[in-house]
C-alpha cells in the first residue's frame, strides 16, 4: 500500500483546494520531554504560511517558543471503502501534511489580516465586523512558514 500511495500525490492546485476547505487542521509542536504534542485547529492559508489563533497562553505556544519545528496535517473529504475482508477495506481520501518553522505574530497588520481569513473561513457571517480590543489582548496568531509540503490521495 505504500507504493500505491506514493503515486497519488495532490497537485499544487489540489493543495492550494484541501487547505482552503478542511474544516480543520492538526498541529504537531514538541512538548519539554520531546514528545509529539497535537492540537486540532481552526486555520487559514495564504501568503505561503498556514495562519492558526488561539489564546496568549498554552502548550502549543509554550512548546514553539522553545522548539520552533512544528508539523501541520489536513485532511480532505474521506470515506470508507468497504472490501470483502477486513484486509481488502480502504479509505478513500486526501490529505496535506506540512513542515515548517513556527512563530507568534507580533505586527497588528499581519495578525489582524489572519484573523479576517479565519473569519471568512469559519463565520463569513461575521466578515468585517472587527475585533473588541480586549479580545485581540488575549488572541494570539500563530504563523508557520511553510518549508515543505506534500499532499496525497487514495481512492
Amino acid at each position: 500500500m505504500q507504493e500505491r500511495m506514493r503515486t497519488h500525490p495532490l497537485t499544487t492546485d489540489q493543495i492550494q483546494e484541501l487547505l482552503a476547505k478542511a474544516p480543520v487542521g492538526h498541529l504537531a509542536t514538541i512538548d519539554p520531554d520531546g514528545h509529539p504534542y497535537v492540537a486540532p485547529v481552526h486555520f487559514a492559508h495564504f501568503d505561503g504560511r498556514i495562519y492558526i489563533h488561539g489564546l496568549k497562553r498554552g502548550h502549543k505556544l509554550d512548546n514553539i517558543a522553545r522548539e520552533p519545528k512544528v508539523g501541520f496535517e489536513a485532511t480532505g473529504d474521506f470515506e470508507l471503502i468497504h472490501g470483502p475482508s477486513p484486509c481488502e477495506t480502504n479509505t478513500a481520501y486526501q490529505s496535506v501534511v506540512i513542515r515548517g518553522l513556527a512563530s507568534v505574530v507580533d505586527n497588528e497588520d499581519v495578525m489582524i489580516k489572519a484573523l479576517d481569513a479565519i473569519v471568512a473561513k469559519y463565520a463569513p457571517q461575521h466578515s468585517g465586523s472587527g475585533y473588541l480590543d480586549n479580545g485581540l489582548a488575549i488572541t494570539a496568531v500563530i504563523a508557520v512558514e511553510i518549508t515543505s509540503v506534500t499532499g496525497k490521495y487514495y481512492c
